[in-house]
This record gives structure tokens, C-alpha cells and sequence, in this order.
């Protein structure tokens, strides 16, 4: 087969050297040295999209976008096959990251998703439909779990409260990688992919509270989730929904109590060294209840106290708060 006028052949040896020694050195966290082992093996062998795959993926690892998206269309122009390439996903997620939404759509209908709307719109690609997922916050460090709304196959939107020392917020957008390392399976049958956080693509202006609640029944529980929730914000009890995970576990097929209208299995925290990784679930039917609680609230500084104050006048004899106090 020629592509550009090369016939395509096997990599030389040269070729297969330079490019081991070069991912040995992306797992080192050794990039510089890397990039220059992967841009030497693209001069060795510039006709193979491998060359250009293996450098836009570099880039991706070092959040450099602009040269993503360039390696990453060098490889995609010298494919042999129309569809399904992880090459295109590499182009999805860097023009995802740029905000390239032309080239976002393209990305994502030559790997063979259906991007509904305009196939050369401005804007982003809306109307897809991917349900829900979890990701892994900072997966790198003492990372975190939680649950949120796919908004096209690069990103989520945080729908759970993680905990402070993930640094994220309720309601924020992170930009998110292609494979999944993991996944969460329901009583109910479904399971949902666990993907690994990039970065951060959009914050949210909502802050985290921590509040000591003393709660008597889970219904009172329930009450203050959902009157946060029909405010437009969350609220989430640590207490009951958090649980420690190994990594190899947090990476694996979990059960979750997530299912219908049910709580969903947010924070996994793992990092060797460390405790463990925090994931959120529901306590089993059978539980003794405990009445403090420890929750998490997303919601504007102006509005927290009012919802707390509120849902104690709602039921005074059974409900009460203290210790508030902002934690991201």
C-alpha cells in the first residue's frame, strides 16, 4: 500500500528502540526526555501515523494542546482505515481541550460517534446523550471518585460534592481521557465506565461547606438533599456515602448502590502510601442509623445557612446543625 507516494512498511529497528525507550520514560514522568526520543522516531519513520499517534499522545500527557491537536491531525491524515481509530479520539479530546468545536465534531464522527446538529457548527457538540459515568480526580495523587453527566465523550460535569482535598467542586466540567480504568456495576444490571480526570476544563463559582447535622432518621437525611436539590445545589452525607478503596479495587468493577433514584457511588481515594481512596454509596437497608452526620453541602454563601435554617424548621424536634464551615 503507498500513502503519498511511500509504500508502507514495518518500522525499523531504530524506529521500535526509540519508541520503547521513550514510553519506558512517559511512565518515569521523564517527558522532555521522551519527546525527544518520539520526535526523532517520527523523523525516522514520518509516513507511519504510529509516529505522530505516539506524539500527540505526549502532548496529551503534558496538557500541551496546540501540538496535540497538530500531531494528532498528522496522524489521523495517514491512516488506512475511515473509522474507529484511537487516533481520532486523541484529536477529539485536544480540540475538545482548545475549545476547536469544528474539529471536535469531525474527531468524533470519524471515530463513528453520531454528533447530533450541524456537522460544521460553531459551537459545541450538544444532544449526545451519553448518560452518566464517574471519574477519577487527580489520579495521580490521592485521588477521588465521583459521580457527574457526560457532555460529549471528553467531558463530565461533576454532579456529586467531592471532598475538599480533591480541590474540585460540584457542578465544575473536567476534561477527561478516552479509556476507563475501571467501572461501577449496579444492583439494578447497568455499569458505567470510570474515567481518568485530565484537567480541569471549567470551574465552578460554588463552594463547599462541611456541617456537623444531627439527623434522627434517614428521612430527615433525605429532607435536607432534597430541599438542595430543589434549590438548584446538592447535598451529600459523607458519613453514610463515603468508603475507602485500594487502587487495584478503585480500578476494578465495583458493585455501587447506585441504581435508580437511588444515591449514586461518587469519591474513590487510592494511592499507594496512603489510607486508602473514598467512595460514596448509600448505607444497606438494616443499618443501625447513627443521628450525627457529617454532609457536604454545594451551595452559594448567601443561601447555605437559609437551607440549613430551613430544614431544621421544617421538623425542630428532629433536626439540627453546627459547625459550618467552608472547605473549597
Amino acid at each position: 500500500m503507498r500513502i503519498f507516494g511511500k509504500v508502507r512498511h514495518r518500522p525499523s529497528a531504530s524506529w521500535r528502540q526509540a519508541t520503547d525507550r521513550a514510553f519506558t520514560l512517559i511512565g518515569d514522568g521523564r517527558y522532555e526526555d521522551a519527546g525527544a526520543l518520539l520526535t526523532r522516531a517520527a523523523d525516522l519513520e514520518p509516513w507511519l501515523s504510529e509516529s505522530w499517534f505516539n506524539l500527540a499522545l505526549l502532548h496529551k500527557f503534558r496538557h500541551d494542546w496546540e501540538q496535540a491537536r497538530a500531531a494528532g491531525l498528522r496522524a489521523v491524515a495517514l491512516l488506512d482505515r475511515e473509522t474507529g481509530a484511537p487516533d481520532w479520539w486523541n484529536v477529539g479530546i485536544a480540540a475538545t481541550a482548545l475549545q476547536d468545536w469544528p474539529l471536535a465534531r469531525r474527531a468524533w464522527q470519524a471515530y463513528g460517534l453520531k454528533v447530533p446538529g450541524d456537522a460544521a457548527g460553531a459551537g459545541e457538540p450538544v444532544g449526545m446523550e451519553l448518560g452518566s459515568a464517574a471519574v477519577r480526580l487527580s489520579p495521580e495523587g490521592e485521588a477521588e471518585v465521583v459521580w457527574g453527566r457526560r457532555l460529549d465523550p471528553a467531558r463530565l460535569e461533576v454532579l456529586s460534592i467531592p471532598l475538599p482535598s480533591s480541590g474540585r467542586r460540584w457542578g465544575e466540567v473536567v476534561l477527561h481521557d478516552g479509556v476507563p480504568h475501571g467501572e461501577r456495576v449496579t444492583a439494578a444490571g447497568p455499569s458505567y465506565p470510570v474515567f481518568d480526570e485530565i484537567e480541569l476544563w471549567a470551574p465552578s463559582p460554588v463552594p463547599t461547606w462541611v456541617v456537623l447535622l444531627e439527623a434522627a432518621t434517614e428521612a430527615d437525611r433525605d429532607a435536607l438533599e432534597q430541599l438542595a436539590s430543589d434549590a438548584g445545589f446538592a447535598a451529600e452525607d459523607w458519613s453514610s456515602s463515603v468508603r475507602l478503596l485500594c487502587r487495584t479495587c478503585s480500578e476494578s468493577e465495583m458493585p455501587s448502590d447506585e441504581g435508580d433514584g437511588e444515591h449514586l457511588d461518587p469519591h474513590d481515594h487510592s494511592e499507594p502510601g496512603h489510607p486508602g481512596p473514598l467512595g460514596h454509596r448509600t448505607a444497606g437497608s438494616g443499618s443501625l442509623w447513627v443521628p450525627e452526620r457529617e454532609c457536604g453541602i454545594a451551595a452559594p454563601a448567601g443561601l447555605v445557612r437559609g437551607l440549613l435554617d430551613g430544614w431544621v424548621a421544617d421538623s425542630p424536634g428532629t433536626r439540627e446543625w453546627r459547625d459550618l464551615e467552608e472547605v473549597c
